[in-house]
C-alpha cells in the first residue's frame, strides 16, 4: 500500500505540469498570436445596387488574404459588414457601436462625407483606427487622430492638374465642376490667374437632371477649348455622350477629368475621333502582380450577375475598389507586426477607450506596403498618404500592347502612358515633343478634312465640262493640285467647300471676323487652301503654312494707248507756247532790225556806183527783209542780206546766238520722239489715285488689301473711303 502511494506520486505531479502548460497555452498566448482577427465595414446601399464595389473589394481582400498564408501564417481574418442607406450619418454611427461591441480591430467605411463623420468621431473617442478610402474634407481643427485615409490628398491632385496646366501651356481654362467640394479640389488652380498669366471661366453642371447641352452649348459658343470636370467617373460617362452629340468631340478640344477612374469608362465610340482626352491614374497596371490581380477580380466580377448600367468597362476594377484592397492589406501588414493585439469588446456609451488602440494605429501609419495603388505610406501627423504617383494618361487610338490579361490589355490599347506626377518631385512628361509631332502627322492618315477655299483664277476655279461634276471634282487649279499632293503624301481625305459669303477674312469694328477666317476659327472647316494673304492680325488667331508664293502690294492701271502721227507731229518736240514766243521774238527782232537799220548811216548806200555824186540812196533792210533776215537765221540757212553797221550787226548776233540754242533744243527733242513714244504718268502715288475722279479703283472686300488701307494715317485713308472700296469687278 506505502509503496503504491508512492509510486502515484510522481504520477500525480506529471499531470498537475500538464494541466499547468495547457492553461499557459490557453491564457497566454491568444494574447501574443490570436487566430481569428476581426475588422469592420459600413457600406452605403444605393437604388437597384444592394451591393456596392466598395463591399466586393473588402471581401475580395479578406480572402485574398487568407488564401496567402505568407503574410498572417497563424491569422485568419474574417469581417463583420454593416449595410445603411447614403447620407444616414445616425444609422452609420448606430452600426458602428454594434461593430464595436462585437470587436473589431478596425473600421472600414463608410464612403460619404457626413456618415463618415460620425463614425470617424466615435472611432476617435473610443481611439479604434477608422481606415478612409473616398476623398474627405479636411479637418480643420485637426484633431481627429485615429484614421487613414488611402485617398491622395485633395492638395496634391490640385498642384497635379496646375502643373499639367502649365505644361500645355493653356492661357485659357475652362473649370466644369459637379459640387461645392470640387472648388475645394481644384483651390490650387483657381488662384492661378493671380500668380500666372492664365484666365479661368468656372462652371457647375446643372443639379438633379443630367442634361448638360446647354452649358456645353454655351462652351461651344464662346469657343472653350480647354475644359476641366471635375466630376465623379459615372456624370464623366454622362458627359461624354452628350459632348459627342453636341458635336464637340473632336481635335480642337482637350479636355481632363479629375476623376480617377477615366480610365475604366468605356470610350470606344471616342477614339478614332481624334479628341485630345487626358487624366489621372492612380492603379499601378505597370506591375505584373497587380495586373495579375485585375485579373481575378475581373474573373469573378463577370461571372456575378450583372450590374446596372455605370458607363464602366465590364469588370473592371476601380479605384474605389483598388484603394479598399489595399487598405485591408495595410490593416494585415500592421497586425502582423503587433507582437500582442488584444481585441475587446467596446460600449458606445462607456466611453471607454481601447487600450491597444493608439499602438496598432501608430503601425498602421507606419506601414509600407506596394499596394494596387502604387506605394503606401502615410503621415504620422494627419494620416494622409504621402509620396505617391500618379500616372497622366490620354487617349490614343493604338496604345501599347505589353499586359498579360486581357482587361490590362484593354487599358495600354485604349490608353498611353505619357507623364508621371510625384507628389515630392512633381511633373515629369516621358510623351516627348518629337513623339508627338509625329503623332500629329501620323494621325491625319485615313481622317476626312473640311476644306474651304474660295473662287480665285488660277488657284482654284470651275472645272469646265460637259457633264454635271459633284464634290471636289467641281474644282481645278493650282491649290486643288497641292491639296491632291499633300493628301497623296499624308494620306487624309477631304471634301473642299467654297466660303458662304465669299470673303479671305477680316476683322470688323467688334473682333468678329469673317470669311475663311471665320470658318478656321469656328472649326466649321479644318484647312483653308487658298491665295490667302500672311498677315500679323490673321497670325493672331490662325496658323498658317510656309508662303507658296510670295508678293506685294501693288497698284495696276491701263496703259495710254499709243496715237499715230500727224501732219503737224514736229511740232511736239517744244510746247505750243515756246512756238509761240519764237515767233514773236522773231517779229520782234525783225521790226528792231529795221528801225536800227534806218537810223544808222552805214546801212544807206548808193544803188549806182559808178554814179558816185547821185544824191539816191537805198536800205536793204526794209520790212520785209528784215523779217527774211530773221526767218533765215532761225532756219539755219542765212541770208544775202548782211548788216554792216555795228549796231545792227550785235542785234543780228543776238539773234543767230539765240537761234542755235533753241535750234539744238529742238533737235534733241525731236530725236528723242522719232524713238520713243512719250508715255503719260497720270498716277504717280496713293494720294494722286485718291485725288482724280477719273480712274476707278478698289480692292477685294474684306481682303488683305483693303485692311492694309485701312490700318493707313488719315491722309492716305481717303483712299480706302472715296470708293467705298469697290468689287473686283468694276476695277480697272
Amino acid at each position: 500500500m506505502e509503496s503504491r502511494a508512492l509510486l502515484a506520486q510522481p504520477g500525480l505531479r506529471t499531470r498537475d505540469t500538464g494541466w499547468a502548460l495547457l492553461y499557459f497555452l490557453c491564457c497566454v498566448l491568444p494574447q501574443t498570436a490570436p487566430q481569428v482577427l476581426r475588422i469592420g465595414g459600413i457600406f452605403e446601399t444605393v437604388e437597384n445596387e444592394p451591393v456596392n464595389v466598395e463591399e466586393l473589394a473588402f471581401k475580395f481582400a479578406v480572402t485574398s488574404i487568407n488564401r496567402n498564408r505568407t503574410l498572417m501564417p497563424n491569422t485568419t481574418l474574417t469581417y463583420d459588414i454593416q449595410r445603411i442607406n447614403l447620407f444616414d450619418s445616425f444609422e452609420a454611427s448606430r452600426r458602428a457601436c454594434d461593430q464595436l461591441a462585437l470587436g473589431v480591430a478596425a473600421l472600414f467605411g463608410p464612403s460619404h462625407s457626413s456618415s463618415v463623420s460620425a463614425v470617424q468621431s466615435i472611432c476617435n473617442a473610443l481611439e479604434v483606427p477608422h481606415i478612409q478610402t473616398r476623398w474627405k474634407h479636411p479637418s480643420v481643427d485637426n484633431k481627429d487622430l485615429f484614421y487613414i485615409n488611402l485617398y491622395p490628398d485633395y492638395a496634391a491632385i490640385s498642384r497635379a492638374v496646375l502643373d499639367l496646366v502649365l505644361y500645355y501651356n493653356w492661357k485659357t481654362v475652362t473649370v466644369v465642376y459637379e459640387d461645392s467640394t470640387g472648388l475645394i479640389r481644384l483651390q490650387e488652380l483657381i488662384k492661378a490667374p493671380s500668380r500666372y498669366n492664365i484666365k479661368i471661366k468656372i462652371r457647375q453642371l446643372p443639379s438633379g437632371n443630367k442634361d448638360a447641352k446647354p452649358l456645353l452649348k454655351e462652351m461651344k459658343k464662346g469657343k472653350e477649348f480647354y475644359v476641366i470636370f471635375d466630376c465623379s467617373h459615372g456624370t464623366a460617362a454622362e458627359i461624354l455622350k452628350q459632348i459627342l452629340f453636341m458635336g464637340m468631340m473632336t481635335e480642337y478640344y482637350h479636355y481632363f477629368f479629375t476623376t480617377l477612374d477615366l480610365f475604366a469608362l468605356d470610350l470606344e465610340l471616342y477614339r478614332y475621333s481624334g479628341v485630345n482626352m487626358t487624366g489621372f491614374r492612380l492603379l499601378n497596371i505597370d506591375n505584373p502582380r497587380v495586373s495579375s490581380i485585375i485579373e481575378k477580380w475581373s474573373m469573378e466580377r463577370l461571372q456575378a450577375p450583372p450590374r446596372p448600367e455605370t458607363g464602366l468597362l465590364d469588370g473592371m476594377m476601380t479605384t474605389e475598389a483598388a484603394l479598399m484592397y489595399d487598405a485591408v492589406y495595410m490593416v494585415a501588414i500592421a497586425s502582423h507586426r503587433a507582437s500582442q493585439l488584444t481585441v475587446s469588446s467596446l460600449q458606445c456609451h462607456r466611453h471607454k477607450p481601447w487600450r491597444l488602440g493608439p499602438r496598432f494605429m501608430n503601425l498602421i501609419k507606419e506601414a509600407r506596403w506596394d499596394g494596387l495603388t502604387g506605394r503606401i505610406t502615410f503621415n504620422k501627423t494627419d494620416g494622409l498618404r504621402k509620396d505617391f504617383d500618379l500616372d497622366i494618361i490620354s487617349l490614343k487610338e493604338e496604345g501599347t500592347e505589353k499586359a498579360a490579361g486581357e482587361v490590362s490589355k484593354h487599358l495600354y490599347k485604349v490608353w498611353k502612358k505619357i507623364g508621371i506626377w510625384n507628389s515630392n518631385s512633381g511633373l515629369n512628361m516621358t510623351d516627348g515633343n518629337k513623339d508627338r509631332s509625329n503623332n500629329i502627322t501620323d494621325s491625319l492618315a485615313n481622317r476626312t478634312l473640311i476644306v474651304t477655299t474660295i473662287l480665285e483664277e488660277p488657284y482654284v476655279m470651275y472645272r469646265k465640262s460637259d457633264k454635271p461634276l459633284y464634290g471636289n471634282d467641281r474644282f481645278e487649279g493650282y491649290c486643288l493640285d497641292l491639296l491632291k499632293e499633300l493628301s497623296n503624301i499624308l494620306g487624309f481625305i477631304y471634301d473642299v467647300k467654297l466660303v458662304p459669303d465669299g470673303k479671305y477674312g477680316a476683322q470688323n469694328d467688334k473682333g468678329e471676323w469673317n470669311g475663311m477666317v471665320k470658318e478656321l476659327i469656328d472649326h466649321k472647316a479644318d484647312l483653308a487652301v487658298a491665295p490667302l494673304t500672311i498677315t500679323y492680325v490673321r497670325e493672331k488667331v490662325i496658323d498658317f503654312s510656309k508662303p507658296f508664293m510670295t508678293l506685294g502690294i501693288s497698284i495696276l492701271y491701263r496703259k495710254p494707248n499709243g496715237t499715230n502721227p500727224g501732219v503737224f507731229s514736229f511740232l511736239n518736240p517744244l510746247s505750243p507756247d515756246i512756238w509761240m514766243y519764237v515767233l514773236l521774238a522773231c517779229l520782234g527782232v525783225s521790226c528792231v532790225l529795221f528801225v536800227i537799220a534806218r537810223f544808222t548811216p552805214y546801212e544807206w548806200y548808193n544803188p549806182h556806183p559808178c554814179n558816185p555824186d547821185s544824191d539816191v540812196v537805198e536800205n536793204n533792210f526794209t520790212l520785209l527783209n528784215s523779217f527774211w533776215f530773221g526767218v533765215g537765221a532761225l532756219m539755219q540757212q542765212g541770208s544775202e542780206l548782211m548788216p554792216k553797221a555795228l549796231s545792227t550787226r550785235i542785234v543780228g548776233g543776238i539773234w543767230w546766238f539765240f537761234t542755235l540754242i533753241i535750234i539744238s533744243s529742238y533737235t534733241a527733242n525731236l530725236a528723242a520722239f522719232l524713238t520713243v513714244e512719250r508715255m503719260e504718268s497720270p498716277i504717280d502715288s496713293a494720294d494722286d489715285l485718291a485725288k482724280q475722279t477719273k480712274i476707278e479703283y478698289g480692292a477685294v472686300r474684306d481682303g488683305s488689301t483693303m485692311t492694309f488701307f485701312k490700318a493707313l494715317p488719315t491722309g492716305i485713308k481717303s483712299l480706302s473711303l472715296s470708293f467705298n472700296y469697290k468689287k473686283r469687278a468694276n476695277c480697272i
